[in-house]
């Protein structure tokens, strides 16, 4: 398997403070890794910064996507090569429904919109992003907007958080389906991903290899994912 994201020495830094010190990490193509570690230590800012947001500064280091240095490119650019995000709070979007959004990013936009129930999203179409919806109901619209995206790399910042019992489970088995299932053409596909999770449920759902722990901006340590969550479990992040 080729590398499909390659960080190198990563510092960036968020309201002119430094989060991340030094983060070296390789996801190769077809593979997911889980990323564990405590509040604060610098896990949303790795996605957000791999994604390309302008809220996060890269002060040193390298993010290569498929052999293509990418550290500077704007967002858009990004998602245009195949990066796609849900992110764990996101933002109302004011004026724009998400039938209109699913419409601006899908080639098979009529598939994806008629798809939408199962989602349980129909009913939110003509709806302002976000707005007004519960934590369960954002996460539906956000994999409902991957799904139209169809990327090849995606980065999911604790998507079980704010979502009850019943939709967990869809959201895991739609998770799923995004990562290993191609329903264009019935067969199975390997989507390579970092998934960031507290309570591991979502792993679950999806076939993790890898699981990395961060702490004070920098991977710590790696292993298996579920004998890493059972440590941090029983003993915590540690010292």
């Amino acid at each position: 398997m080729t590398d499909m994201l390659k960080i190198t020495d990563l510092h960036a830094e968020a309201g002119g403070r430094e989060i991340l010190k030094g983060v070296n990490l390789t996801i190769r193509e077809g593979e997911t890794c889980v990323l564990f570690g405590a509040n604060g230590s610098g896990k949303s800012t790795l996605l957000a910064c791999i994604m390309g947001y302008s809220s996060i500064t890269v002060t040193k280091g390298r993010i290569e996507f498929k052999g293509q240095d990418i550290t500077d490119l704007p967002v858009d650019e990004r998602a245009k090569l195949g990066i796609g995000m849900m992110m764990q709070r996101p933002p109302n979007v004011y004026g724009v429904k998400l039938c209109d959004l699913i419409k601006a990013s899908s080639s098979d936009a009529e598939k994806v919109l008629a798809d939408a129930n199962v989602f349980h999203m129909d009913r939110f179409l003509d709806r302002e992003i976000n707005v007004g919806f519960s934590g369960g109901e954002i996460k539906r619209s956000e994999l409902l907007q991957l799904t139209a995206q169809k990327p090849e790399f995606i980065l999911l910042d604790e998507p079980e958080s704010g979502v009850d019992l019943e939709s967990i489970d869809l959201i895991g088995r739609k998770v799923h389906d995004l990562l290993y299932y191609n329903a264009e053409s019935n067969d199975s596909r390997h989507v390579s991903s970092l998934v960031i999770t507290h309570t591991g449920q979502i792993m679950d759902y999806i076939g993790a290899e890898t699981a990395y722990v961060m702490k004070e901006g920098r991977i710590a340590r790696s292993g298996k994912p579920f004998e890493l969550l059972k440590e941090i479990r029983e003993f915590g992040y540690g010292e």
